[in-house]
């Protein structure tokens, strides 16, 4: 018989999924692939089920022969074990991913006359409500707030150019969440205003959200901000060994900034990790030390004694455009310490890749203001030429039409 092949990536199987087993069955003996987690999670979504559970459910599916397990979202691997007559897939390339997804498998397939077979994609009522469904279930707080922690687990790895890549969580950045108001970066913006921004993110993507919590405020008032953020299923908060007024760290010693104690700023993450009512959630130490002046010394034996206080993870600042101290900073932590999660910001030394930084046992790089720093130029060039010109027909064509913007968010 024809050996045929089509890969799911789905927590449930409905009936455009059966279509495609129906067709394929006319081709020959059919064998599934079943995308693992953590290609799913760099590709698509996070699935709900475990890449066995996502198996199972493809071993019941009646027509299918053989089910495997699909290890990297191109087909190579999967081409060169199964040299399959036919793979078969929906008809949905709408969209870049999946435009090199159909390049990848009709380049393989070529090489032997292998034949893609699209089958037109089934949407009606019912998979729409079916899509609709898993997307609110993967919203909730419980599914959401593990999804940080999830990912670290699994090893999700940078990927390369030859890969899909997509961001993998979301970052509430003080510094944006103020500018967007129209406040200045001094902790002005009280938590109910900035819990509001989390649940506006919340309502439009799925992915796990990375709150920055400044200094934390005093230790009584951050123990609330903790079961707060665990409500509203935010997966991180990072706070910042600081005291006092809160200024932008890339200041540095341009402005007074106090650094607090070993002593009380590991009180404060004791504090907060008694509170937490969750295993998920994490609490991530900032330290400040390098962007102050006070030597690697002192950031190294900081980050040992936080994450003794309990911290899930460390974040290491800089605002030198070298990399240098905070690699070395990564080489002398993982020396002693090879799994606590590290967390860097490469706003100002943003010449190094993120290959380069996992390198070094780096595990998150978060891209804290580059978006509002794009958008700004962009609205500020187009008020510039309205204003100019007396009308918007010159700045047009850099704009994006009224139709994608209004089709951005499904409506209900």
């Amino acid at each position: 018989m024809k050996r045929v092949y089509t890969c799911f990536c789905t927590d449930v199987i409905h009936e455009g999924h059966l279509n495609i087993i129906k067709e394929a069955q006319k081709l020959g003996e059919v064998t599934v692939g079943v995308l693992t987690d953590t290609e799913m999670i760099k590709y698509k979504r996070f699935p709900l089920k475990s890449t066995e559970e996502r198996v199972e459910l493809c071993r019941q599916i009646p027509g299918v022969s053989n089910v495997i397990i699909q290890s990297q979202i191109m087909y190579d691997d999967v081409v060169k074990e199964l040299h399959p007559d036919y793979i078969i897939h929906g008809n949905n390339w709408d969209d870049e991913a999946m435009l090199a997804i159909k390049e990848n498998i009709e380049g393989l397939l070529d090489q032997y006359g292998g034949e893609l077979v699209e089958v037109p994609y089934t949407y009606n009522e019912k998979v729409a409500k079916l899509d609709k469904q898993m997307r609110e279930k993967l919203a909730m707080p419980e599914h959401r707030r593990g999804r940080l922690r999830k990912l670290l687990n699994l090893g999700v790895t940078v990927a390369d150019g030859a890969e899909i890549n997509q961001f993998d969580a979301m970052w509430i950045s003080s510094l944006c969440d103020s500018t967007d108001k129209g406040k200045p970066d001094i902790e002005l913006v009280d938590m109910t205003s900035r819990f509001r921004t989390i649940e506006d993110v919340t309502e439009v993507t799925t992915k796990p959200i990375i709150f920055d919590g400044d200094t934390g405020g005093m230790t009584e008032h951050f123990v609330y901000t903790v079961r707060s953020l665990e409500r509203l299923g935010v997966s991180a908060v990072i706070i910042e060994d600081k005291t006092g007024l809160k200024k932008n760290s890339l200041f540095g010693t341009e402005v007074e900034q106090t650094q607090d104690s070993v002593e009380n700023f590991s009180a404060k993450i004791a504090a907060g990790k008694r509170a937490q009512l969750s295993d998920d959630f994490m609490i991530i130490a900032r330290i400040e030390s390098l962007i102050l002046g006070k030597g690697m010394d002192d950031a190294l034996t900081r980050a040992f004694a936080f994450r003794d206080a309990g911290a899930d993870g460390i974040m290491i600042h800089s605002r030198k455009k070298d990399p240098a101290e905070i690699l070395e900073f990564c080489d002398k932590f993982r020396e002693v310490d090879k799994t606590t999660p590290i967390v860097v910001v490469p706003t100002s030394f943003n010449v190094i890749t993120e290959a380069e930084l996992a390198e070094h046992g780096v595990n998150i790089v978060i891209y804290a203001n580059q978006l509002m720093r794009a958008a700004f130029p962009a609205m500020e060039g187009a008020a510039k030429s309205i204003l100019k010109h007396h009308r918007a027909k010159e700045i047009d064509s850099e704009l994006m039409p009224i139709k994608n913007i209004i089709t951005l968010i499904d409506e209900i």
